[in-house]
């Protein structure tokens, strides 16, 4: 299940995660605002991904639904994450279909951005860049590498999960996310070969477009 090319910062706190949604389930309070806390973060970043300015809003109804649903939720800390995702990613299309534009990212916080995580490509790219030149290089990319790199990087899902939310196969996602990576790396002037990303992938991808 850890192999995915989230940070492992975000995926080290999973345990912690896993048994903090299980005491949630069981009605305690104290252990909801520590899942929500240790959610929160990649989950804004990726709606904010989606809606920009309107991120806030999105994800608060995110976390009703959540919280109201929290009891048919079955699963680890990984699958907590992945879980959230998809309901945040509902609300954020909702929303987006109520405004009646397309979906496409627009923007990645800095706080987002500076979540300290091993100097992985994916890292060093999202790590040296600012608010401004992310926006710019995110909404560059095609949708579903946009997201792609969201789920894997700023969420810290892995490859089945991310596609999971998604609802497409793996070996796509995981195509989406390499070619996303590959490109914001090589407009950083940073080595992009993948690494925590495409793991056994990486071999048969072709060259990015």
């Amino acid at each position: 299940m850890g192999q995915g090319g989230g940070p492992r910062r975000v995926q080290a706190y999973d345990g912690e995660l896993g048994a903090a949604v299980a005491r949630a389930q069981q009605g305690d309070e104290a252990a909801f605002a520590v899942a929500y806390r240790l959610v929160q973060p990649g989950l804004l970043g990726y709606v904010r991904g989606l809606v920009g300015d309107d991120a806030e809003d999105v994800a608060s109804d995110a976390w009703l639904e959540i919280s109201r649903d929290l009891g048919r939720f079955k699963g680890d800390g990984a699958g907590f994450r992945g879980w959230s995702a998809t309901i945040a990613r509902h609300r954020a299309l909702d929303h987006l279909r109520r405004q009646k534009v397309r979906p496409r990212p627009t923007a990645l916080e800095q706080d987002v951005l500076d979540l300290p995580g091993p100097q992985s490509t994916h890292d060093q790219a999202l790590e040296s860049i600012s608010t401004e030149y992310a926006l710019d290089l995110v909404r560059g990319l095609p949708r579903d590498q946009a997201e792609a790199v969201l789920l894997r990087v700023v969420v810290g899902l892995d490859g089945p999960a991310a596609a999971r939310v998604l609802g497409k196969r793996p070996g796509a996602v995981r195509t989406a996310a390499y070619r996303g990576l590959k490109r914001l790396a090589r407009q950083l002037g940073v080595e992009a070969e993948g690494k925590g990303v495409t793991e056994d992938g990486s071999r048969t991808l072709g060259e990015s477009t």
